[in-house]
């Protein structure tokens, strides 16, 4: 008799559909999250006769990106809107992950933008109206940003 090892498995496809359980074990994301990111409709899924929801494989990858992109603290919304463009029917093709990793780039270097202004604006004051450091009075004479409204004013 062969062993598991001995015998030839087939190739997963990326069509091939697994239980959220198994998606949730393979992405380390709670099931409870999967059905949020499908009601946002950043990933979908189907329905067996017996209503138990299936992923197809390539759903993974989508799973991956957003949790990489919670981790960088991207909003879900900013997500959504990268992964539009992508099929949710069919595995993407290389073409369309090259189009999609472009902008993901272009949203990650303006943040990469964004942290590093305001790791230079945390070097002195950040114009926050309050006065309370003495580069405060030279950047904000009068406290002339307190009008625009309470927090950070020069970051963005």
């Amino acid at each position: 008799m062969a062993t598991v090892a001995e015998r030839e498995l087939p190739e997963p496809e990326p069509d091939d559909l697994l239980a959220v359980g198994e998606v949730a074990r393979r992405t380390g994301v709670a099931v409870s999250a999967l059905h949020y990111y499908e009601t946002l409709g950043l990933i979908s899924s189907t329905r067996t006769p017996t209503n138990q929801r299936r992923y197809r494989r390539h759903m993974i990858r989508r799973i991956s990106l957003i949790v990489i992109a919670k981790r960088l603290g991207i909003p879900l919304a900013t997500v959504a809107g990268l992964l539009a463009p992508l099929p949710m029917d069919r595995m993407p093709t290389r073409a369309e992950w090259q189009r999609i990793s472009k902008a993901w780039k272009r949203t990650l270097q303006e943040r990469r933008r964004i942290l590093e202004a305001l790791e230079h604006e945390l070097t002195g004051c950040i114009g926050c109206g309050c006065l309370s450091m003495k580069a405060c009075r030279l950047l904000n004479p009068d406290d002339e940003l307190s009008r625009e409204g309470p927090g950070a004013r020069r970051v963005e």
